[in-house]
This record gives structure tokens, C-alpha cells and sequence, in this order.
């Protein structure tokens, strides 16, 4: 039944062109796969990787096809379900991680591994569960995994900078010369760097750093890969760490409870409706969003 529906979606066939490239056509409704699940969308949020994939930042690698239905992190109702899926049926609310290679997000409905889907409680609104996958992802996996915080308390205290990110116990003001220097208004020493602006040299961050301080750069490039060799071969007690996030359907529930819990709250910039989804791509490549962009179908 799914493959004679057709739904509204958002798509681009070449690379580049960047809001003037995004075109709005009307396509089947995806059939899942026996490991998949068929989501009506509620919501979905951008991440600069979608438009970035569409300037070819990612190419050969992704996306793998035109045309290419951008977006992976969504929240929505399940309609359908392969005949492998275990875990899920019609009318379940869940929040899920679509594929980067196929993408799909920006539609009125998509398909998702039933392993990279997770449940979606009444206390967290689609768009709340759409804002976490990968900024929750990434944010979990660079404190947990590249900069060893314990999350319980249990372990040392860390002294943590974020770059481009907006509010925090102290604030860098890159527009001033401390703030560009990354000099903390307190005078310590960074333990961990989440590294999350571009452009910023590591002799920037070095004179800030601990002993055994990191940089974690969550987008990293040529430069910070070569930093990264570099400190390996030199035995430096001071490392440039690159972050690869690694979708993972456990760490996405983790922190879909915590949300449930009250302990993590999604940001949200601004909602667009699908019908006006260049309004939300444009957004989000200024830059300057405080939270989340959403589109909702």
C-alpha cells in the first residue's frame, strides 16, 4: 500500500546551489525493509552536515545518489513495519536516526532501521526528540568517550571549553581579544576542548590547555588529522582528538530517558513547516542559530 501513496518531500539533484537548489516534489512513499520501520513525520531537525553535503564537502562518500532527500534526524508515528521488526507496530511514537547515505528526513514520511529507532515518551514533544540525535550524540560520545567525564559525578572534575556554542557557566566573547584567544575569564586551564567552530589554529589552543588537555574536534578536516598524527608520533601528553559519532540506537534512547527525566533539555531555535523548509536551510547556514532548527511536514 505504502509504494501507491505519494507524499510532499524536499530534494536537491546536484551538488551545490544551496537554498535556490532545494526543490519541492511530490515522490512515493518509501516501503520499509524487513529491518525498517515506515515513520509519519512530525518533525525534523537540520544539521549543518545536510547542507554541507550539498555544497560536496562529503563527496564522492555521500550523498551516494541524486536526487537526495536531506535529513536524518527525525520524530514521528510508526505506520508500518518490515516483517523482521520486533520491537515496534503502528501508532508508536519514536525518534529516530535515518541513514546518511539515503537520507529522507525532509518528507512527509521515511523509513528508519529499527536499530537506529528508539521510543518517544508522552513528556518529550517530536520536536524535542527530533533535536537530539546527532547534536545529542555528539555531544554525549565527546564527553564521555574523547574526554573521559563520568557523567554520574563519580570521576574528576573537568574544566571543559565548548567553541562556537551559546551559554555556559563562563562566556568567551570571540569578538575581544581574550575571547579570540580562548582565555578563560577565571584563568584555568582547559582539561577538554569540544571543538565545534572551524578555523581556529592549535597554537590558539595550546597555551590554554592542562597538561594533559585535549582539543575534540567534531568536524575534522585535513588539518586537525594531520595535528592529531603528529601528536601521536611526538608522544605529546597534550592531543588533538577527532570525533567520528558513531550512531548508536542505545546511546540515542539513554538520552531520549533523559529528556523524559527532565535532566536534558532540547534547545529549539525556530520551527518551519515543510512547505517553507529554504526558510530553515538558510538558517541554519548563517550560523547562528541558538538551538535547533526544526521543519515540521
Amino acid at each position: 500500500m505504502a509504494g501507491k501513496l505519494i507524499m510532499h518531500a524536499v530534494q536537491y539533484d546536484r551538488y551545490g546551489g544551496g537554498t535556490a537548489g532545494l526543490k519541492h516534489v511530490e515522490i512515493p512513499v518509501p516501503t520499509p525493509n524487513k529491518d525498517e520501520v515506515l515513520v509519519k513525520l512530525e518533525a525534523i531537525s537540520l544539521n549543518p552536515v545536510d547542507w554541507k553535503m550539498q555544497k560536496g564537502v562529503m563527496r564522492p562518500l555521500f550523498p551516494h545518489k541524486f536526487p537526495y532527500t536531506p535529513g536524518t534526524d527525525v520524530a514521528g508515528e510508526v505506520v508500518g513495519v518490515g516483517s523482521d521488526v520486533k520491537n515496534f507496530k503502528a501508532g508508536d511514537k519514536v525518534v529516530a536516526i535515518l541513514s546518511l547515505a539515503t537520507g529522507g528526513g525532509l518528507a512527509e514520511f521515511a523509513v528508519a532501521k529499527e536499530n537506529l529507532t528508539v521510543a518517544r515518551p508522552p513528556e518529550v514533544s517530536a520536536a524535542e526528540g527530533a533535536g537530539l540525535p546527532i547534536a545529542g550524540l555528539t555531544s554525549h560520545q565527546a564527553l564521555t568517550q574523547s574526554a573521559g567525564v563520568k557523567l554520574d559525578g563519580s570521576g574528576k572534575q573537568a574544566n571543559i571549553l565548548i567553541t562556537a556554542a551559546s551559554g555556559a557557566d563562563e562566556v568567551l566573547d570571540y569578538r575581544n581579544p581574550d575571547g579570540a584567544a580562548l582565555k578563560s575569564p577565571s584563568g584555568q586551564k582547559y582539561d577538554a576542548v569540544i571543538h565545534c567552530a572551524i578555523g581556529i589554529p592549535w597554537s590558539t589552543f595550546e597555551p590554554n590547555l592542562s597538561a594533559n588537555g585535549k582539543v575534540i574536534d567534531i568536524t575534522p578536516g585535513p588539518i586537525s588529522l594531520l595535528t592529531f598524527a603528529i601528536k601521536k608520533l611526538i608522544f605529546s601528553k597534550q592531543q588533538m582528538v577527532p570525533l567520528f559519532v558513531a550512531r548508536k540506537g542505545e546511546n540515542l534512547d539513554y538520552l531520549v530517558k533523559l529528556a523524559k527525566e527532565g535532566k536534558l533539555k532540547t534547545v529549539i531555535d525556530s520551527k518551519h513547516p515543510l512547505s517553507k523548509a529554504e526558510d530553515a536551510w538558510d538558517k541554519s547556514i548563517e550560523g547562528h542559530a541558538t538551538g535547533k532548527i526544526i521543519v515540521e511536514p
